[in-house]
């Protein structure tokens, strides 16, 4: 696809994929029209770049599909002085956007390759406010502190939302993410409106992958 076919197809997914879906934030619409999803993708899917799927990334990993990408970032309603917290960076396009909205994004990701790739994809488009680090969340945990982020992105799918995620939020914080396993799935929105009290709403129903390590903390039965 030429350069040409490529602003098309970007233009096509924000109006027939994006928009349709129930995203009408401006803002979120004009960055998703204008981050190049083609260079975040996989060599041998950058021509799907712009197609309505999970395009594959390495360990049965997957870039979202773009309308998720969309409520993603209209849910987290994230203001220009906002610190942002992405756990699970993928090939970086989501954090670009992120970034876009953001004063600055902390991103993490198991893979140290998914790191480094997509710490040279942010950089080739100059975005210089993205700290980025191989980590995990449930083993490393999140030494900032309490209170440091004003919105959090979970890029995958978790069993139950970890106390330390909801303690990072800072009052009126917003938290993204998805709960349960498939077929049965639940993007939700969790505000944290004291400083012990959250609340919760459900957003969509959708399916992501999971997100690596969690704890499998069922009670165990005979």
């Amino acid at each position: 696809m030429t350069a040409v076919d490529f602003a098309q197809a970007r233009y096509n997914m924000v109006e027939q994929q994006v928009r349709p879906w129930d995203v009408l934030d401006q803002r979120v619409l004009d960055i998703m029209g204008s981050v190049p999803r083609e260079a975040f993708a996989p060599q041998a899917y950058r021509n799907l770049a712009y197609a309505d799927i999970a395009i594959p990334l390495a360990d049965g990993q997957a870039m979202l599909h773009p309308k998720y990408e969309g409520r993603i970032l209209q849910a987290l309603a994230i203001g220009a002085y906002d610190n942002v917290l992405e756990i699970g960076t993928g090939s970086g396009f989501l954090t670009a956007c992120l970034a876009a909205l953001a004063r600055h994004v902390r991103s993490i990701d198991v893979r140290t390759a998914f790191i480094e790739e997509a710490g040279e994809k942010l950089a080739a488009r100059n975005i210089d406010n993205v700290t980025l680090a191989a980590a995990d969340l449930f083993a490393d945990g999140l030494d900032e502190g309490p209170g440091r982020y004003d919105a959090i992105a979970v890029g995958g799918a978790l069993d139950r939302v970890p106390q330390t995620l909801r303690d990072a939020l800072s009052i009126d914080g917003r938290l993204f993410v998805v709960i349960g396993s498939e077929p049965m799935m639940e993007a939700q929105l969790i505000t944290r409106v004291g400083p012990q009290e959250w609340t919760t709403e459900g957003l969509f129903d959708g399916v992501l992958p999971k997100l690596e390590n969690e704890p499998d903390e069922r009670p165990f039965v005979f």
